[in-house]
């Protein structure tokens, strides 16, 4: 890891992104198929769970809203705390539409087995009427309940099922969203940057270069193929509570160096559907770096290089950086369970080659060798204790150098292995949270980093079985409120995640707002 450019002043460094105001990257957006879909573009008549009052905005401190002269609309009655039976359609709703069919009132479950059809276009249809927390989406990516550029001026690109990819999409209201998508169907949907301007304009402006992102949440991506060298129990796609742990591991270090050593507060991790999880810090200063500034925070973090055929693949200076020693702490006991017990990575003799490979002693490599060729197959966890035994009895040992290439063994086994590339880039796009991985049929559900250990990412609700979950709830006795309506997602295993999501969005308008109110006060006294 480069020190030079990766441990740097970290309070320099994002002081400098809270003023960078449009001063991002004008890097061409990814290469993809550019075909587009036309949509209304109908302004906002939904209810909103979250309100003004909820975030803590009132008075003077509400965002002004354009209406036509026309209509006179007023806030309490477009972002009401209540539920639109038309914008997230229950099951028990009173003008539900039905068929002539018999079964037209349950979820259309199709035959066989629980993942052979998750990608079925009625079930997803089914999944994203009734169960997608799109107001909560709209609110997440709008940083207010009320619309704005944040959110209209944002890419949105769909996967059709037919494999099309249609980039630049963009809606001013996530009314307008879920309509399209609904149109469209896409087996999954991905979320770009806030552009300058609206993307679907982008190929009217005389000037190519005045459309560019100008704020995106900085991401990362850690995915369990990049530790398939490693990982004894499961490779490629497939996982196992055993090879979790890997995830378990990099989100606590990771999440820890972005709060305290950035300063970063509103990071939200969320699981990929298979085998990975996907970080978005949404604080507005992580927004609005450009791409130097995400270079080098993902150069910070970045302790693992080289693939899998590569030869040593932890370089740190000694002393150690804080950020480091502090990882090392927190991996310690996930190394001597998760890799030594569990994962038992150097067993079988072709195995404990590597292990030798990076230690530093030739006398202390040659009776390590001799021991464990006549101990076939004998464990990870002896072998490690081997290493000190065995060294403690070695004439003529560097002692620092040895207990330096342990150090950098446990960094090897557990420190997080980003795609950094995801990272780097202010035009990067990143699948939403709540869309349904089509391999799997789970749901792309965020992770609780305060209950990270009890995370199981197999016990995470398929589509198919959220749609069983609709059918088979009856109404609790004791919770018979007249005139409450009970949203479909509420009577499913999904509901702590979305509550989950709802929160955080919460406390980041929160946040937001009051960054806005003070800012409008500190502006009004500089007014004599």
């Amino acid at each position: 890891m480069a020190e030079d450019q990766s441990h740097m002043d970290h309070d320099a460094l994002i002081a400098e992104a809270e003023n960078a105001d449009s001063q991002n990257s004008d890097n061409d957006p990814i290469l993809t198929p550019e075909t587009e879909t036309e949509d209304a573009q109908k302004p906002a008549d939904g209810d909103n769970d979250i309100t003004m009052a909820d975030i803590g905005v009132e008075g003077d401190g509400l965002p002004q809203v354009k209406t036509e002269p026309q209509a006179e609309l007023k806030l309490e009655d477009i972002f009401a705390d209540i539920d639109s039976d038309d914008e997230f359609p229950s099951s028990n709703a009173q003008n539900i539409k039905v068929s002539s069919s018999p079964e037209a009132s349950s979820s259309p479950i199709p035959p066989g087995g629980p993942l052979s059809r998750a990608s079925d276009p009625e079930v997803m249809r089914s999944f994203y009427q009734r169960l997608f927390p799109w107001r909560y989406l709209f609110q997440w990516l709008n940083h207010s309940p009320t619309p704005s550029t944040d959110f209209g001026h944002r890419e949105f690109a769909f996967t059709l099922q037919n494999d099309a990819y249609l980039r630049y999409q963009s809606f001013p209201t996530f009314e307008t969203l879920r309509k399209d998508v609904l149109r469209l169907m896409p087996s999954r949907f991905e979320i770009g940057p806030v552009y300058s301007t609206n993307p679907r304009d982008r190929k009217t402006l005389r000037k190519a270069a005045a459309f560019k992102p100008i704020a995106k949440e900085l991401c990362f991506d850690i995915d369990l193929t990049d530790y398939d060298d490693i990982r004894t129990c499961c490779d490629k796609a497939n996982i196992c509570n055993k090879c979790w742990q890997f995830i378990t591991m990099a989100i606590k270090v990771v999440d820890v160096a972005l709060r305290d050593d950035f300063g970063f507060k509103h990071i939200m991790w969320v699981y990929s559907g298979r085998r990975g999880a996907h970080a978005w810090v949404c604080d507005k200063k992580a927004r609005l770096m450009d791409d130097q500034k995400r270079r080098a925070i993902a150069g910070y973090l970045e302790v693992i290089k080289g693939g899998s055929q590569s030869g040593k693949k932890v370089n740190v200076k000694r002393p150690l950086h804080p950020h480091v020693a502090r990882s090392l702490e927190i991996l310690k006991s996930h190394f001597q369970h998760d890799i030594l017990q569990d994962q038992d990575p150097w067993e079988r003799d072709e195995k404990f080659d590597r292990l030798l490979q990076l230690l530093p002693d030739k006398t202390l490599n040659d009776a390590l060798r001799k021991k464990w060729n006549s101990s076939p197959e004998r464990a990870s966890k002896a072998k490690w204790s081997d290493i000190d035994a065995l060294a403690k009895t070695s004439k003529g040992l560097d002692a620092k150098a040895l207990l330096e290439a342990k150090q950098d063994i446990v960094l090897e086994y557990t420190y997080p292995r980003l795609d950094i590339e995801v990272s780097k880039k202010l035009n990067h796009l990143l699948k939403s949270p709540f869309v349904v991985h089509p391999g799997t049929g789970r749901v792309c559900v965020p992770i609780d980093t305060k209950r990270l250990e009890d995370f199981d990412p197999l016990g995470v609700p398929t589509v198919i079985e959220l749609l069983a979950d609709i059918d088979a709830w009856t109404a609790p006795e004791d919770d018979q409120k007249p005139g409450k309506s009970i949203q479909d997602w509420e009577k499913t295993s999904l509901k702590p995640y979305v509550e989950y999501f709802r929160s955080f969005v919460l406390a980041l308008m929160r946040d937001e707002a009051g960054v806005k109110v003070k800012r409008e006060q500190e502006n009004d006294t500089m007014e004599f």
